[in-house]
């Protein structure tokens, strides 16, 4: 194996393993679980396989042109962070009132857009990681990283199935309740966070 092979090899997982650890996906696997439990089994395929494909989009995106946008806009990394946290404290709150993440005539393919490919998987973390690794890997380790993770992720959301077999629809329910506290713990946090960072770089 040449230098330059091992070098890209190295590189590649350090940025898989960064990025892994952002996204997180075994870690999210009960908040999936309740923003998907009155789906039906097919209608969760779609959610999870729209959220993947987006994700990949959305980092892949932000991988290339991220700063470009930011400054366009004149957006901060902080001002990402306060919109997810808003956001998830949205969804947190709907499904502790109504049981539901969603409203009725919401689709599957928009639930999977939105909270669970934005802000859940690709959230102002793993956006500044894939932003991060382009900068110092370049263009083939970034991409690589990205399908690597988001695939393994898919992986991980597909067999979710298996866990609502184990609980059973009570314990789905009771999981979903539970876990809604804990979106609105990570979105207080992302508030947070984002103020915090903001105040930090503004003194």
């Amino acid at each position: 194996m040449s230098t330059a092979v091992l070098e890209i090899a190295t590189n590649l997982a350090k940025a898989i393993i960064v990025l892994f650890i952002i996204v997180d996906p075994f870690g999210s696997v009960p908040i999936f679980m309740s923003l998907t439990e009155t789906l039906s089994e097919a209608q969760r395929k779609k959610v999870f396989n729209t959220a993947t494909l987006i994700g990949v989009i959305l980092l892949l995106v932000f991988a290339f042109t991220g700063q470009q946008i930011f400054l366009i806009f004149g957006i901060s990394l902080y001002s990402f962070e306060i919109a997810g946290g808003l956001l998830l404290l949205i969804v947190s709150i709907r499904i502790l009132i109504s049981g539901s993440p969603h409203g009725n005539i919401e689709s599957p393919e928009s639930m999977g857009a939105v909270p669970i490919a934005m802000p859940l998987l690709v959230g102002p973390g793993a956006i500044t990681t894939t932003i991060l690794n382009f900068q110092a890997y370049g263009t083939l380790v970034t991409i690589l990283s990205v399908l690597i993770v988001l695939l393994t992720t898919w992986i991980i959301l597909r067999y979710v199935n298996l866990i609502y077999q184990f609980l059973g629809k009570t314990g789905a329910i009771v999981i979903a309740r539970v876990m809604a506290l804990l979106i609105a713990a990570i979105s207080i946090q992302y508030i947070l966070v984002g103020i915090s960072h903001f105040l930090a770089n503004s003194l």
